[in-house]
Formats: C-alpha cells, structure tokens, sequence
C-alpha cells in the first residue's frame, strides 16, 4: 500500500441484536435480572443500554442476531466498501433512525451497516 490509510469507516457499534422468544422473556432476563436499562420499545423489538456506553442491546423477534456497525453515511459507506472488494447483500433502505445495509466482506462476513441520520429512538420516539 502507499499513502496514508484512510479514515476508519466503522465509529462504533450501535447495537448487538439478539433473538428472544418473547419481548417479555428477554426482558426478564436482561432487564429484570441483569439490570440493563429500557431506552425503547417496538411491537417486535425492545432496546437496552450497554451500561455507560452508546450502544443498544436489542432484544428482537424472528430475527438472526447480529452487529450493527454505525457510520456515518450508509451510502457512503456501502460505495468504499464495494470498492474495496466487498458486495451488497441488501438495501441501502430507510429506517426509523437513519439507514441501513448489509454488505458481505470479500472473506464473506456480513456486516450490517446504520447511520444515524434521523436520530436513536428514545422512549416515546
């Protein structure tokens, strides 16, 4: 490689996202027993603080657990990754708080990509 490296695409992890049976059975467990704070609520999916961090632990229905990786542009960063080598597995599409996209690595590692662009949800929101 020649040059200086570019900036780091990934700032942060947004939220880990795992699968529950019910929005009450994760909740007793990782809420009630283990004492992470609600920040948000949907009719599939509750959020938890990661204690004095940013990132959400997501309790979610019918979904495969995964890693959101925030950037600061979802568009933006799906067009490095593709030129990088990697591929689009799905989106760029609107979400509640931004967007989102699934990209595969050319190892083929999925990423899930957000952006914050609309703001987290917070309770009421």
């Amino acid at each position: 490689m020649t040059g200086q490296p570019p900036e780091p695409l990934f700032r942060a992890v947004d939220a880990v996202v795992v699968r529950v049976p019910s929005l009450e059975e994760g909740l007793a467990f990782y809420h009630d027993a283990l004492g992470h704070e609600l920040l948000w609520r949907t009719e599939t999916m509750v959020a938890l603080g990661f204690g004095d961090s940013e990132t959400e632990l997501v309790l979610a229905l019918d979904v495969d657990p995964e890693t959101d990786l925030l950037v600061e542009d979802v568009d933006d960063a799906v067009a490095v990754i593709t030129r990088a080598g990697g591929t689009v597995v799905s989106g760029p599409d609107d979400i509640a708080v931004g967007k989102v996209a699934v990209v595969s690595d050319p190892f083929g590692n999925r990423l899930t990509l957000v952006d914050l662009t609309r703001g987290r949800l917070r309770p009421g929101g």
